[in-house]
């Protein structure tokens, strides 16, 4: 049964890479590479629960905060990189 589920991440994890190669938007291929790391994050748990070996549920869950923490800041990078500073209006006036 796992060695199914293993089959089903991994094509699920095909559809996500071809939705960031793909996708139309910069927010479809980050939601993807986002989904491509959740379903690695479960590949790791299935493989760890597979082999007998319970230390790789700590691996996949900080591989998953790394994922999220990453996520998010590309997103606030994509969103906030056309935000220039303000300038400040020259008034004539010049201060030595």
């Amino acid at each position: 049964m796992f060695a199914a589920a293993s089959i089903a991440i991994l094509i699920s994890m095909a559809l996500a890479l071809y939705r960031a190669v793909k996708g139309p938007t910069v927010f479809d291929r980050i939601l993807a590479v986002n989904v491509f790391g959740t379903l690695t994050f479960m590949l790791i748990a299935v493989h760890g629960f597979l082999a007998g070996r319970p230390e790789f549920l700590d691996l996949a869950l900080v591989y998953a905060l790394i994922n999220f923490i990453g996520t998010i800041a590309v997103v606030k990078y994509v969103t906030f990189a056309s935000v220039k500073a303000p300038v400040e209006p020259d008034n004539g006036s010049s201060e030595i």
